[in-house]
């Protein structure tokens, strides 16, 4: 674990937009939210969705960023509109509480309502925040080439806050200014510089002055410490550094910011050896400059300082400065720069992901990555490529995204061949598909074809911490409202009696059709890790539920059952896949075999449009349908899909001739189910 994070970026040729209008727009759409008992209720939410939508995407960028920070005004303005508009979306939260069950297209209504929640999060704590806190790192005069080197930092310190649950004992920015204008021989120029430039461990503010262009590095380590201190020192010193600042000034001036947070495994946690680090080496003449960041492990980082002859300062014990300093050498030594990238990551045993950026081409980013245990996402946005090591770190701003391949070999009749992939992003096309170069470890284009870039399936809303100080606490708490939405208009109150009503989108016809004539025998719970347990408890609860019948129940996970399980005739087979996320290999893989085999499959999944719900006959989802779950221990997501399998027991009851269960004991069983959030809530979750 560890994150990389990168910025490029070229200056934005987009009129600002008029942001009075904007205001006018969503004030419009605020004024034509739709009541929550009318008719057409989800088409109603997906209008506002839409209008919301694009007020967001005009905001997005450079220009949205500069109209915003022109007009403080408006932004207020903005944000008295976006809390009438919560208190719309409360009403009809409200409304969905009391009235689910009445609601034909209640799955319709949750995925037009999640849009709009988008919409609103996406203007409020993508767009207003970035605004202000641009204005928090650079004076609230900033403007042009400025901001737009500012919103780069700011937009690495946003996505760093992010993928510190990757690890956060040290943390790191660098930022290469190109174009600066400014006179280095200068004596005020020269005062800032002073006790900034010889410090050979490359620690918090150290400057290096190579080519005409300034590296600016700011850096915090420390082993105890709670999310999001690493990236608040950072914050600060770079709000209080006047060299920065001045450096940005000129209208032509220009910074590419590559960043990283760590969990230390090679090496102590310190500043010096905290990523990005640089090429110098002790007692060698400078080469060219340098910078890198890296994730996973340089398995034979000793081997090649030994190799090589690299010198480096005692103080620096991380396997990442062999990169950028065998990476300096290639060039020294007359490589021109993609080669010379490829020859140094190529000499790299591991699993690695690696950012690089190089005073040689100051705008451009190489990344390169080699093995499963790591990922690396470039995301396109508005004249910039944000890179990040998970999906979450790239959505404030991008709309689509390119995943690394770290197996795929170039040549496919020899898999152990050439394995991994180098990336090169180029400035002068920063945003769009044709400035990003991919080509094999061994040189072999790899050129990105559209079907490569991914529009995301979760956005920044589905990750925030809030006020939690870290996502188990906030995940626990929310527990019972996770639990509450799973249940929601699907087990249903008709005058004391309790009944459960699932959707066509769970239960097709064509499998009613094969419960109702008993040509399901069979029921196996499938899933990995915690969602493996709780299929468990609903495989108890589906057996409870199916008593006096001939099916069989059983809970396996679905590496046994891909593996020694399977049966070239499973048509009698009804496989219940859990998973929060939708994309665990192992179950969808499993669920495709098992499909092949005539079987019906029914996901029980949190989020919408995943590659489970594709995979499916039925889907039931938790809560409403996309309820992230970030902490290593699964809570909310465990519970509600818990919920969601006692509601798929009963379903399935009512369709399989035979069951014998007592009615009493069913109300029971169901009068607790939906009595269970509010105890949750009064024991503190």
């Amino acid at each position: 674990m560890c994150g990389i994070i990168a910025i490029v970026r070229r200056r934005t040729n987009r009129p600002l937009p008029d942001v009075a209008a904007l205001v006018a727009d969503i004030g419009a759409a605020v004024d034509g939210f739709p009541s929550p008992d009318g008719e057409d209720l989800d088409h109603g939410l997906s209008t506002t969705a839409d209008a919301l939508a694009a007020v967001d995407r005009a905001l997005r960028g450079e220009a949205g960023l500069a109209a915003l920070v022109a007009s403080p005004e408006a932004a207020d303005r903005i944000r008295a509109l976006l809390d009438s508009a919560a208190a719309h979306v409360e009403a009809v939260e409200a409304h969905l509480e009391a009235e689910g069950d009445g609601l034909p297209r209640l799955e319709a209504v949750n995925g037009a309502l999640v849009a709009v929640k988008d919409a609103l999060w996406a203007i409020e704590r993508d767009r207003l925040r970035a605004a202000k806190e641009v204005v928090d790192l650079a004076g609230p005069e900033v403007a042009g080439a400025r901001l737009a080197a500012m919103f780069s930092i700011q937009q690495a310190l946003s996505n760093l806050d992010r993928l510190e649950v990757r690890g956060r004992d040290s943390a790191g920015i660098h930022v290469l200014v190109r174009d600066h204008g400014l006179d280095l021989a200068a004596p005020d120029v020269q005062a800032l510089l002073a006790d900034r430039t010889g410090d050979p461990l490359f620690i918090d503010r150290a400057v290096r002055v190579v080519d005409g262009h300034l590296g600016f590095v700011y850096k915090a380590a420390a082993e105890i410490g709670e999310l999001g201190d690493n990236t608040a020192a950072m914050r600060a010193a770079i709000a209080d550094d006047r060299l920065l600042h001045l450096a940005l000034t000129a209208a032509s001036a220009q910074a590419t910011v590559l960043a990283h947070t760590r969990w230390a495994s090679v090496g102590i946690i310190s500043e010096p050896n905290a990523h990005p680090v640089n090429s110098e080496e002790i007692g060698v003449a400078a080469g060219p400059y340098v910078t890198a960041a890296l994730n996973g492990d340089v398995d034979n980082f000793a081997d090649l300082i030994a190799a090589d002859g690299l010198t480096f300062a005692p103080e620096i014990t991380t396997d990442a400065k062999v990169i950028p300093s065998m990476v300096s050498r290639n060039l020294a030594a007359g490589h021109d720069l993609d080669e010379a990238v490829r020859a140094a990551v190529a000499q790299f045993e591991g699993s690695v992901a690696i950012g690089i950026s190089t005073a040689a081409e100051p705008g451009d980013v190489h990344l390169a990555l080699r093995g499963s245990g790591q990922g690396v996402y470039v995301g396109l946005a508005e004249d910039c490529y944000v890179v990040a090591s998970e999906p979450y770190g790239v959505v404030e701003d991008s709309d689509r995204y390119l995943r690394m391949d770290g197996e795929t070999p170039a040549d496919p009749e020899n898999p152990t061949a050439s394995q991994g992939q180098i990336v090169r992003l180029r400035a002068d096309h920063a945003g769009d598909p044709a400035g990003v170069s991919r080509i094999s470890y061994d040189g072999t284009d790899l050129a990105p074809a559209d079907a490569d870039w991914k529009a995301p399936s979760v956005t920044t809303r589905d990750i925030d911490r809030g006020d939690a100080p870290h996502f188990l606490l906030k995940e626990i708490t929310e527990s019972p409202v996770s639990f509450r939405k799973t249940l929601r208009g699907r087990l249903i109150d008709q005058d004391g009696t309790l009944s459960v009503n699932l959707p066509d989108d769970t239960l097709p016809a064509s499998l009613r059709d094969r419960l109702a004539a008993g040509a399901i025998t069979r029921v196996l719970v499938i899933g990995q890790g915690t969602a493996a347990v709780a299929g468990q408890a609903i495989a108890a609860a589906v057996e409870d539920a199916l008593a006096g019948t001939a099916v069989a129940v059983e809970a396996v996970t679905a590496t046994e059952l891909s593996g020694f399980r399977l049966r070239d005739d499973m048509s009698d087979t009804v496989v219940v896949a859990v998973s929060q996320s939708g994309t665990t290999t192992d179950t969808n893989r499993t669920v495709d075999l098992c499909r092949s085999r005539g079987a019906a499959v029914v996901a029980i999944v949190n989020r919408r449009g995943s590659d489970l719900v594709d995979k499916s006959d039925g889907h039931l989802y938790t809560s409403d349908g996309r309820d992230v779950e970030m902490s290593v221990a699964s809570t909310k997501a465990f519970y509600a899909q818990i919920a969601a399998g006692f509601l798929l027991a009963d379903g399935l009851a009512q369709l399989i001739p035979g069951v014998t269960v007592d009615r009493a004991e069913r109300q029971s069983v169901l009068a607790g189910l939906r009595d269970l959030p509010d105890a949750m809530a009064a024991t503190g979750f």
